[in-house]
């Protein structure tokens, strides 16, 4: 299981390209830092997947009943503009513009490792957002584990 860390400032060419940081590559395992899938993402970012981690995300996606309209809502907004990218012999990936521009992404980008993906953001966006927050970060992290003395999954 993936578990990539590491936060990179990038800049973005006048194509939509990146450089994909070589420190990042070297966490993914041989074949899977060639190609990804590209979304849209919650708080005005993109979210840039390996492989198979779209691939697991998308196959939980499936299982959800497409007889409540909120599910077939969330589908059609999780998948709105999901675009496999590959990265070239460059080692830069292009995004593709609608997701440049929804992202407000124009040259300078963070790169942000969050587990099992990779969220982009404007690089502006980012640091507002991280400053905005950092406040409450000991609330959010005692609400989201419940306030327990171990995380979720601990035995």
């Amino acid at each position: 299981m993936l578990n990539l860390i590491g936060e990179y400032e990038v800049s973005v060419d006048a194509k939509g390209r990146f450089l994909l940081p070589a420190s990042f590559r070297k966490q993914l395992s041989e074949g899977s830092a060639e190609q990804f899938v590209i979304n849209r993402g919650f708080e005005n970012c993109l979210v840039l997947y390996p492989m198979e981690s779209w691939n697991a995300i998308s196959a939980k996606v499936d299982k959800l009943n497409d007889f409540k309209p909120k599910v077939r809502e969330f589908k059609r907004l999780f998948r709105n503009g999901a675009t496999v990218v590959e990265v070239d012999s460059a080692g830069r990936i292009l995004v593709p513009k609608m997701l440049l521009e929804r992202a407000g992404i124009q040259k300078d980008m963070v790169f942000t490792a969050q587990g099992t993906k990779v969220e982009l953001w404007n690089k502006d966006t980012y640091y507002s957002y991280i400053d905005e927050h950092k406040d409450n970060f000991s609330d959010l992290a005692e609400e989201v584990t419940g306030g327990n003395d171990k995380l979720p999954d601990d035995e």
